[in-house]
């Protein structure tokens, strides 16, 4: 973007005046004015930010932070954009018939059984429970609370990533690190934490997705970048002195490639910031088809960086209270062309069916031959208010997890503080040790063909269909206000599940069912959702997620 020496806009309390020399030497001032008086804000030459920069974000977007992410985007913004176009021709390849397959370039390094992952760094030797959700101020208290040995704060499905919203999971994260984080409610009562808290991992946001509110040179930053950049340059440091690390989670991955990228920006943060390299770690969620074969993959690219695999079930919602390990949405999304790969009602969709049994049974020897942690997903919320409904998710967490601990996971995630003791308690049980790294399971042959075999019993339904535009409509409904994690149907809700709605739904329409029909079930499913969703959430809402 070329700099212009006054460029004005204003509004009722900020006023934004950009200035620089032909060169570009001189920083960028952004002026803007409040109420109670005069500010000034620096940013460095070429960066812009493009809203108002509210007094207590300054901590977080200092010069110096500023410059860093300017580093890691010039650096780095090219093979980004060059990965994203791979994607884009892939995705062209399997829309004329072709299919997923491991990757004939790699096979040595699937079949080196000489290399092994980094060992474990300090706070993740053991992950036999994790507890997700998003960087809400007293969601992080009560999470790093729990009882769980980790805390993956997210900036990505559970999070409605507005400006507002980054920032203060930023300053969030910052006094979470340093201790100092705290809330009081509305009726009056204090959170803070305990002297035995997780520790804590932060999920960034995926490669396609961009930081529109921040420029480098005219373009906007990656959010992923954006993310992880921010929260490195502020609390790596701080971490290791509190005897813990800069911990990531990456998602959303499709090619080894994009974990070689992400291992290339840890070398370059630590470097820039004089740690050693192998002071991040980074665990790789498999949550896409491509992905699921190419773990081996990842690893590799990771090095010393890597910190193992999760499966991420966290996107997909199947049945009331159960949920399967691989990404429906990647998967329509990649295979959306072929009438092979229409899927059933996501409650026919169970973890018995051929492509997720081969999906579980791909993975299991990784933690033997790599000596890497692997985990499992949930996503099943509590309900205090019906008993019933309870005792039943809670029945259905137990046996969930104790199905992952029999697979051979070393951890498994929950959505809940209330899940935490459920979930450890079955780990505790069955797991000898901080993980299964000694199970070996190579009696497990699996192929590309079984990881695609979409032969599921089951058929479209009426009540499928409404399942999905509800949980859409009330997802969305909630995510234009900025919440990004919402309770539907016992089930904590994240990005995911509206992507996954409308993308089955849009499956459907192009394969089984008909317009008019799905026309008439919005109408009516949008009527019941004023009803039932959350209470304080402007009905208006609804209607604006109804058209969209």
């Amino acid at each position: 973007m070329r700099p212009l020496s006054r460029a004005r806009a204003e509004d009722d309390h900020y006023q934004f005046m950009t200035s620089s020399d032909r060169e570009h030497t001189r920083a960028q001032i952004l002026y803007f004015k409040r109420k109670n008086g005069q500010a000034r804000y620096r940013t460095p030459p070429g960066v812009t930010i493009t809203c108002p920069v509210e007094s207590q974000h300054q901590a977080i977007l200092t010069p110096e932070a500023l410059k860093f992410l300017a580093t890691l985007h010039r650096y780095f913004e090219p093979t980004r954009r060059s990965l994203l176009q791979r994607r884009q021709l892939e995705q062209a390849r399997l829309d004329a018939g072709g299919l997923p397959n491991f990757h004939s370039e790699t096979k040595w390094v699937r079949d080196n059984l000489t290399w092994q992952a980094a060992s474990p760094a300090p706070g993740l030797r053991d992950r036999r429970v994790e507890i997700t959700g998003p960087v809400d101020r007293k969601m992080v208290i009560n999470a790093l609370n729990s009882g769980a040995a980790t805390f993956m704060a997210d900036f990505e499905d559970s999070h409605a990533p507005t400006w507002l919203n980054n920032l203060d999971g930023q300053i969030n994260m910052k006094d979470a690190v340093r201790r100092q984080i705290s809330f009081k409610a509305p009726n009056g009562k204090d959170y803070k934490l305990n002297d035995r808290i997780a520790t804590l991992i932060v999920r960034a946001r995926g490669w396609h997705l961009d930081e529109p509110h921040l420029l480098v040179d005219g373009q906007p930053i990656s959010g992923g970048i954006f993310d992880f950049g921010l929260y490195f340059f502020h609390n790596a440091q701080e971490s290791i002195k509190r005897g813990f690390g800069p911990y990531f989670y990456l998602p959303k991955m499709e090619h080894y490639l994009e974990a070689r990228l992400w291992n290339d920006i840890f070398k370059v943060a630590q470097d820039y910031i004089h740690l050693p390299r192998g002071t991040i770690r980074a665990t790789c969620l498999i949550e896409t088809i491509p992905a699921a074969f190419q773990m081996d993959e990842f690893i590799f690219e990771l090095k010393e960086h890597s910190a193992g695999l999760n499966c991420g079930r966290w996107d997909l919602p199947l049945g009331k209270f159960e949920r399967v390990q691989i990404d429906i949405f990647s998967f329509i999304k990649k295979m959306r062309h072929n009438p092979q790969f229409v899927l059933p009602d996501r409650s026919d969709v169970t973890m018995t069916v051929p492509f997720m049994d081969a999906y579980v049974s791909v993975n299991q020897d990784l933690p033997f031959e790599r000596r890497c942690c692997y985990g499992g997903d949930e996503c099943t919320n509590s309900d205090q208010d019906n008993p019933k409904a309870n005792e039943a998710a809670m029945n259905k967490v137990k046996a969930d997890k104790l199905r992952e601990v029999k697979a051979g996971h070393d951890g498994t995630w929950v959505a809940h503080p209330a899940l935490v003791k459920v979930a450890l308690d079955i780990f505790n049980e069955h797991m000898v040790g901080p993980n299964q790294y000694h199970v070996r399971r190579s009696e497990v042959q699996v192929t590309a063909l079984d990881l695609l075999n979409t032969n599921v019993p089951g058929k479209i339904t009426e009540h499928g269909i409404r399942e999905n535009v509800s949980a859409a409509l009330q997802y969305c409904a909630n995510w234009i206000t900025g919440v990004g994690c919402v309770p539907i149907a016992n089930l904590m809700e994240d990005a995911a599940t509206a992507e996954i709605a409308r993308l089955q739904i849009w499956q459907w329409l192009d394969m089984k069912v008909t317009a008019e029909w799905i026309d008439q079930i919005l109408e009516e499913e949008t009527v019941q959702a004023k009803k039932t969703t959350a209470k304080g959430l402007d009905p208006a809402k609804v209607d604006i997620a109804k058209r969209y």
